[in-house]
């Protein structure tokens, strides 16, 4: 159980590490995009057309990329005004319904993510935009980021289960 409790950490980072490449990316882009459409630095080259388009594409990766990370090290912000003015152990009762609210939200979206992205695949839709690619590209990783988001969300629940009955500190308060 630790070894995969690690091996979910290490995939956790990984993810958030590629997120962190793509944001280099994606400004690395948008400053080429900027220059060459100011500069003549290219005969015949007026910025990337393609840019915008691969922006959108790596906003929405970033998001799913580090979700599941910023909920496992608990850097999501909450509002947790109300849990504070409740007596303890409504508090804790409180998480439980807001858990189980998410698990059903995560586990839902993560298989009408895999149902559509399925479709897209065989029906062989394209996105075509700039670019021309396979709509299912920007679908799939939806329903694994879910996935991965059910899979902490459980992880919240056990330790919230096994911790004191209390609302969890794991977060950054907004109170």
């Amino acid at each position: 159980m630790v070894r995969a409790a690690q091996l979910y950490g290490a995939l956790l980072d990984a993810l958030a590490l590629a997120a962190c490449a793509l944001l280099a990316l994606m400004m690395l882009s948008i400053c080429a995009d900027v220059l060459l459409r100011n500069l003549p630095l290219l005969p015949g080259q007026r910025g990337l057309a393609w840019s915008n388009e691969v922006t959108e594409y790596m906003l929405y990766l970033i998001t799913v990329l580090t979700a599941p990370w910023l909920l496992h090290q608990g850097r999501h912000i909450r509002v947790d005004i109300v849990l504070r003015a409740l007596p303890p152990r409504i508090g804790w009762y409180c998480e439980w319904l807001t858990d189980a609210i998410a698990l059903a939200c995560c586990i839902t979206i993560a298989v009408y993510g895999a149902r559509a992205a399925a479709a897209s695949y065989h029906a062989g839709a394209l996105a075509i935009k700039t670019l021309v690619t396979p709509e299912w590209w920007s679908l799939a990783p939806l329903p694994v980021a879910f996935a991965l988001l059910a899979v902490e969300v459980l992880a919240r629940m056990r330790r919230l289960y096994l911790g004191p009955r209390v609302p969890r500190d794991d977060a950054v308060s907004a109170s």
